[in-house]
C-alpha cells in the first residue's frame, strides 16, 4: 500500500510538473509573434499617455513569447469609454490589456448608469505609481488655503464627469462647502493645465503625478500655482503642509464618502485585463508586470520623462478595489444625491 502511494505521489509530482511546464509553453506560444494592444481612455500627452508608452517598451520582454506591444489612445467622458469597451469589447485572450482610470470605481458608484462593467471583475496586472488627486489654483486667484475655497467662486476646468477633473472639485462642493463651478470639455489634462495659463481657468485636479510631470515650475516659491487639498490616504512626501481632505472634513457621513473617493490614489496608473482571459494567461502578464516596474532600467526611464515608479502588486490592488466596492450603499447613495445631483 505504501508502495502505491509513493509512485502515485512520484506520478502526481510529475503530472503537476508537466501540465506547469506545457501551461508555460502554450503561453510561450500565444505570445510568439503576437502584437498586444494596450488601450487607456486619454489624450497621449498626458501621464496614462506617457506610461502607456513606457509599458509598451518595457513590458514584452517579460511575457513569455515576447510579443511586439503597442499603446492606443481612446479618449472619451473621463475613461469611461475605453472602460466600457475593454470590459465588453476586448479581445478576452490577453492580446489586450486596460489602463484604468483612476477613478473608475468612483465612477462605477456614482454613475451606475453610464458605465457598463463591473470594475471587481477586471483583473489587475499591477501599477506602477501610486499619487494624490491634487486640486491646484492659480496663485493669483485670491485663495491662500482650503478656507478660502468657501468665500469665492473658482473655475476649474474638467475633461467630464467621469474623471478625476470633475469628481474632486464636486466633493469638495458637497462634503466642504467649496464654490467650485465646473467647466467640462477640455481635451485631457495638458489642455486643461493650458486653460488655467489663458485665464480661461482657475484651477484643476489631476494626480501630483500629473502636476510634477507637467509643471513642476509652477510650485515654486511665488511660483504660478499652489496646492491648496490633495484627496488620497496618506500626504505625498512633497506635499507635507498641504491638508488632506480626510482630516478636514467632520461628521461619519462625510469622511466615509471622502474615504472610497480617495481609492483613486492606489489605483494610480496600471493594466487590467477584461474578465475571461485564460488564468494562466494571467499570471504570466502579473509577473511580467511586476518584474517590468522593479527593472532599474524602467525607473531610469520613468525619470527620464518626469514620472515616478511607486508600485503596487495586482493582488494588492485588486483587494483594495474589492474593499473599496464593498462600501455601504447607504454612503453611495448620499454622495451620489450630493456630488451628481441625482
Amino acid at each position: 500500500m505504501l508502495k502505491t502511494l509513493k509512485y502515485l505521489t512520484v506520478a502526481l509530482f510529475g503530472f503537476a510538473a508537466l501540465t506547469t511546464q506545457a501551461q508555460a509553453q502554450s503561453v510561450s506560444d500565444f505570445y510568439n509573434g503576437r502584437t498586444v494592444t494596450i488601450v487607456y481612455g486619454f489624450g497621449s500627452g498626458g501621464t496614462y499617455g506617457k506610461y502607456a508608452l513606457m509599458f509598451s517598451e518595457f513590458l514584452s520582454k517579460y511575457i513569455p513569447g515576447n510579443p511586439k506591444i503597442i499603446a492606443q489612445s481612446m479618449p472619451g467622458a473621463g475613461g469611461i469609454k475605453a472602460a466600457n469597451y475593454a470590459y465588453n469589447v476586448m479581445p478576452k485572450d490577453g492580446s489586450a490589456i486596460f489602463m484604468p482610470p483612476d477613478s473608475i470605481v468612483i465612477t462605477e458608484l456614482l454613475q451606475p448608469k453610464k458605465v457598463k462593467f463591473k470594475t471587481d471583475k477586471f483583473t489587475w496586472l499591477g501599477t506602477a505609481i501610486e499619487s494624490n488627486s491634487i486640486i491646484v489654483i492659480r496663485s493669483d486667484s485670491g485663495i491662500k488655503d482650503i478656507t478660502d475655497l468657501k468665500k469665492k467662486q473658482i473655475i476649474m476646468a474638467s475633461t467630464g464627469t467621469g474623471s478625476q477633473t470633475f469628481l474632486m472639485p464636486a466633493l469638495l462642493n458637497a462634503v466642504y462647502g467649496a464654490k467650485f463651478k465646473i467647466v467640462s470639455g477640455y481635451k485631457g489634462s495638458r489642455k486643461s493645465m493650458l486653460s488655467m495659463e489663458q485665464g480661461e481657468t482657475q484651477g484643476l485636479s489631476v494626480t501630483w503625478l500629473a502636476w510634477r510631470s507637467a509643471h513642476p515650475e509652477w510650485f515654486k516659491p511665488g511660483g504660478f500655482a499652489k496646492a491648496i487639498v490633495q484627496i488620497g490616504y496618506k500626504k505625498e512626501k512633497e506635499l507635507m503642509d498641504v491638508p488632506m481632505l480626510l482630516d478636514v472634513v467632520k461628521g461619519e457621513t462625510d469622511k466615509a464618502i471622502v474615504s472610497f473617493m480617495a481609492s483613486l490614489g492606489p489605483i494610480g496608473r496600471g493594466l487590467a485585463t477584461p474578465p475571461g482571459v485564460p488564468a494562466d494567461r494571467v499570471v504570466a502578464l502579473q509577473a511580467a508586470f511586476s518584474k517590468m516596474v522593479n527593472d532599474p532600467a524602467f525607473e531610469t526611464a520613468a525619470i527620464k520623462r518626469k514620472l515616478r515608479v511607486k508600485p503596487l502588486t495586482g493582488p494588492q490592488v485588486q483587494e483594495m478595489v474589492n474593499n473599496v466596492m464593498k462600501v455601504s450603499p447607504a454612503v453611495v447613495k448620499e454622495a451620489r444625491k450630493r456630488i451628481m445631483g441625482k
